[in-house]
């Protein structure tokens, strides 16, 4: 989507999906307007990318950010295959796998511009609990800001003190989402430090790819397959 400073941890597409086919930059996607600005003014820009994945073969389309969950419906629409814009996506999934009682809450780049709005276009209870990075002293600043330069040790810090401050003021939170995809190469240590399952676009895509492109088990029964296009 942008030139944004990645950790040198973080998987690109061919790692996430494992069948990668192309991937594409939607010209004037910065973060600061997707995320600050809702993507106005876009659309028309993403739909035409995902259109082009389409005919070069993609199978399914996924985007790099949680707040491109306002797309959710025209992508798929105009496409034609599934579509995965948003880890909020996860949201009402995640909510069933837990306890009575417990639900997930979302750590984000920007909880000031993470909206109603966004939770509801990915089928998420729009009371979901929020925390965002914000208040931090790098990760939000570098991803909105496009800066070049990535205090890896700090933006840990900023994530970690986010989660701490999600389940010290939501006391029936049991799990965490990760709405940021440069926020998944933090998700173990986010984990250990909270004794909690932490998911994330990379959790997304890899169920996501998997029904695309299914597992050969090598059934005894099975004959050879050859290739042929969707």
């Amino acid at each position: 989507m942008s030139a944004v400073p990645k950790h040198g941890g973080l998987p690109g597409p061919a790692a996430v999906v494992g069948h990668y086919i192309g991937g594409a930059v939607v010209p004037g996607a910065s973060p600061r307007r997707v995320v600050c600005d809702g993507a106005r003014g876009l659309l028309d820009q993403f739909l035409d990318a995902a259109e082009e994945l389409v005919r070069l073969g993609a199978d399914g389309i996924t985007t790099t950010c949680g707040f491109l969950s306002l797309y959710q419906r025209e992508i798929s629409a105009h496409v034609g295959v599934p579509v995965a814009t948003s880890s909020l996506m996860q949201i009402p999934f995640i909510d069933r796998l837990l306890p009575p009682g417990k639900r997930v809450g979302v750590l984000t780049v920007s909880a000031e511009n993470l909206t109603e709005e966004h939770l509801l276009a990915a089928g998420a209870d729009p009371a979901t609990p929020v925390v965002g990075t914000d208040n931090g002293s790098e990760f939000t600043r570098v991803m909105i800001n496009d800066e070049e330069r990535l205090d890896v040790a700090a933006a840990e810090r900023d994530i970690l003190a986010a989660g701490d401050a999600i389940v010290t003021s939501h006391s029936t939170v049991g799990a965490i989402l990760l709405e940021c995809t440069n926020m998944v190469p933090y998700a173990r240590a986010l984990s250990e430090r909270l004794r909690l399952p932490v998911f994330s676009i990379y959790t997304f895509v890899t169920w996501f790819q998997a029904g695309l492109v299914p597992r050969d088990f090598s059934h005894p029964a099975g004959a050879p397959r050859a290739w042929r296009e969707r």
